[in-house]
């Protein structure tokens, strides 16, 4: 579901993501943070085998961005096969019990984002007058602009300026598509709130 605001809030973590250099491998860092979360209850020896099996997927990733001799194509499947190598390689590391917990948390946080982003849509909803049609554009809207940043944040081929650039010109493209949505009235007090100052309100 779509807040109001998901998009550009979306956008604005990421954007600082990429100016600290944080987003490189961003879904492979949240995955290795969840992990090695306390609610595993890893033993020392496994604690130590992730953080090794880390930093050897670090370095060989590293060494596959300065690869320039090889095409896009040929250097996305070696990435793939990393990727899975670095998965399955994490995977043997953890017991049942640690992987179904894994599973577990990944529900609840998607459950629990769910709600969130329920909840403050209906809100917003009430406030500007929304349209279930309104609604549902501004949803496909959320979905598309979320899968196009979640690809220029995983595409290493791209250095930090070149995410900054395409990021805000897709940070720009969805504000003028969100403003097409919305109705004069809207758009009005969308300012209104804007100027007043509060929280989680796009133009």
């Amino acid at each position: 579901m779509l807040m109001i605001s998901a998009v550009v809030q979306a956008q604005d973590s990421t954007a600082k993501q990429f100016r600290k250099g944080g987003f490189h491998h961003k879904g492979m860092h949240q995955r290795g943070g969840m992990m090695m979360g306390p609610e595993l209850n890893m033993t020392d020896d496994q604690k130590a085998k992730m953080k090794s099996l880390h930093e050897s997927f670090r370095k060989d990733m590293s060494e596959l961005k300065k690869n320039d001799n090889i095409t896009v194509k040929e250097w996305k499947a070696k990435r793939e096969v990393l990727v899975k190598k670095h998965h399955e390689a994490m995977q043997n590391i953890l017991t049942p019990e640690q992987k179904a917990q894994i599973e577990k948390m990944k529900l609840e946080r998607k459950t629990k984002a769910a709600e969130f982003d329920k909840n403050r849509m209906e809100k917003m909803k009430t406030e500007l007058g929304l349209t279930n049609a309104q609604v549902e554009k501004l949803n496909k809207l959320h979905e598309t602009t979320r899968a196009q940043m979640q690809a220029i944040g995983s595409n290493d081929k791209l250095d930090k300026d070149q995410k900054r650039e395409q990021m805000q010109a897709l940070m720009k493209k969805n504000r003028e598509e969100s403003n097409n949505i919305y109705t004069d009235e809207q758009k009005k007090k969308l300012e209104e709130k804007r100027k007043s100052g509060k929280k989680n309100v796009v133009l």
